[in-house]
């Protein structure tokens, strides 16, 4: 006599078998395929093993990738990228000096405390000066090189490249910081997630400016006893910023700004309590001078990591332009002063909650923030821009590392969305 548990439970195992068996079907030729674009990508960096941006256009580099083979695929263009910064560029960092076109920035660094296991922080640290002459300049870098300890990390003071007013924040610095990063991920095993910036008069007005536009690099940013000029505060939504002044430090109001500063993030932090974390302090009883008063922020600085992939990002573009900032991006060329953008991930929707002086938005995704098995959709205003897979491609992760340098922002698929004009204007 039959079992009837056994012979339910064998219905209910060809009923399952059934279903799967045009699933497997339909995934086979693509992971097959997915398989196939991989060994392509071996074949391409054993005869170029430079992942150029040339690599991107390849034909294999347009199919869609499991995330098996996505991972591969990442950590095969890792290795590559990490074996020519190491032949090219180690000479730079052992002779303590980039280079860009005629200008050149030497950088003190020192070593504190044991390298952890995920590798070390690193701390930009910048000089005071300015529109002076350069042996004042020189001696401003030469005091910056020992105004900080470090219970551990790589201690960096870079000295400018110029004499001008606008020593931190002109654009050349945001190309020359890039490659430093770049290159000390690789060469010194940095932490891409612990990489945190400073300043001191002059250096506070070049993090005022570049913590927010560099946004997307920062654990966490330090300003003391500098001025904002044009900068906003609104990219800073996921970076954590300290500032510090002397309440007497009058000159160009550097008392007064940074007090309102403190209030905007106040304010921005109320309206976003998941973003906008500060630390403010005045030190009423100093002057341009704070005696070392301002170390305070170094502890609160490296308590913090950069979370590579916030659920929010808020992108204000001020003085130098790029071309993205964590996930999002514009299409190379159209980066405008001015522009703002702000969008937020939510399970397997991506919300643009505003676009001004922008056309069209690159969105980048990995399976960090969503689902990429499963359809993505990306919405403005309540209109639906882009509703699909967005498939995990080799070109995907080529693009975003090419010019960074970061491993954690790299990302598997883009979507490209164009913005709709506001009939309001």
């Amino acid at each position: 006599m039959s079992n009837p548990i056994h012979a339910r439970r064998l219905a209910f195992a060809l009923f399952v078998l059934a279903a799967l068996v045009p699933r497997v079907a339909a995934e086979g030729p693509v992971a097959a395929k997915s398989t196939a674009a991989v060994d392509a990508l071996k074949a391409e960096l054993a005869t170029n093993p430079i992942p150029n941006p040339g690599l991107a256009a390849k034909t294999f580099a347009a199919v869609p990738l499991t995330k098996a083979d996505s991972d591969a695929a990442r950590a095969l263009i890792w290795k590559a990228h990490s074996a020519v910064v190491a032949k090219d560029r180690a000479a730079e960092v052992h002779d303590r000096v980039l280079k860009d076109g005629r200008l050149e920035m030497p950088f003190f660094m020192k070593a504190f405390g044991k390298k952890p296991a995920g590798g070390r922080s690193l701390w930009v640290s910048l000089h005071g000066g300015g529109g002076a002459p350069k042996a004042v300049n020189d001696g401003q870098w030469e005091n910056q090189k020992g105004l900080y300890q470090l219970e551990e990390g790589l201690y960096l003071a870079p000295r400018a490249p110029t004499n001008t007013w606008s020593l931190w924040h002109e654009g050349h610095i945001d190309r020359l910081f890039g490659r430093l990063i770049e290159d000390l991920i690789v060469l010194e095993e940095v932490d891409p997630d612990r990489v945190y910036v400073m300043g001191y008069s002059a250096g506070g007005d070049g993090v005022y400016q570049l913590a927010p536009r560099m946004a997307d690099r920062w654990a966490a940013a330090a300003m003391m006893a500098g001025h904002p000029n044009d900068a906003s505060p609104l990219s800073l939504r996921n970076v954590p910023f300290a500032l510090q002044v002397g309440g007497k430090d009058a000159a160009f109001d550097r008392n007064k700004v940074a007090a309102e500063w403190g209030d905007k993030l106040d304010r921005l932090r109320k309206d976003d309590p998941d973003g906008y974390e500060h630390f403010v302090k005045i030190h009423e009883d100093k002057g341009h001078w704070m005696n070392r008063e301002d170390k305070v922020a170094l502890p609160w600085m490296a308590k913090h990591r950069r979370n590579p992939v916030p659920k929010r990002v808020v992108w204000k573009q001020a003085g130098t332009t790029h071309d993205r900032s964590y996930w999002l991006a514009v299409p190379a060329g159209q980066a405008k002063p001015g522009s703002l953008v702000s969008a937020t991930v939510d399970k397997q929707t991506v919300e643009v909650t505003a676009a001004e002086q922008v056309t069209k938005l690159l969105i980048r995704l990995d399976d960090r923030m969503l689902d990429l098995d499963r359809p993505v959709t990306v919405t403005y205003r309540g209109k639906v821009l882009f509703e699909g897979i967005a498939p995990r491609t080799i070109g995907g992760l080529s693009r975003t590392l090419a010019g960074r340098g970061d491993p954690k922002l790299v990302f598997d698929a883009e979507v490209a969305v164009e913005i709709p004009a506001d009939p309001g204007k």
